[in-house]
């Protein structure tokens, strides 16, 4: 995790979330036993022990075990110069 958070330039706020810098947001890839889950669009992440605090950009809170975290990704930030249809 820690690898992610540098790779995002990640900063505290003042709730104790980090967020990525430049509107970027990671993937997480979390799996445990047979069963995976992706985790997409995160915004903020909390470590509390050994348990990460994830929240989405659509507001939704996911509760990870660090162990589980295999993966992650650093994504583009997202834009608002892109119009929708042909150009």
């Amino acid at each position: 995790m820690t690898a992610l958070l540098a790779a995002a330039d990640a900063k505290k706020d003042d709730q104790g979330y980090t967020t990525a810098s430049d509107g970027r947001t990671w993937t997480l890839y979390v799996a445990s036993g047979a069963a995976t889950l992706t985790v997409n669009k995160v915004e903020a992440v909390r470590i509390e022990r050994e348990l990460l605090r994830a929240r989405t950009s659509k507001g939704e809170l996911f509760i990870l075990s660090l162990r589980d975290l295999f993966a992650g990704a650093v994504d583009s930030p997202t834009s608002s110069n892109r119009k929708a249809g042909f150009v």
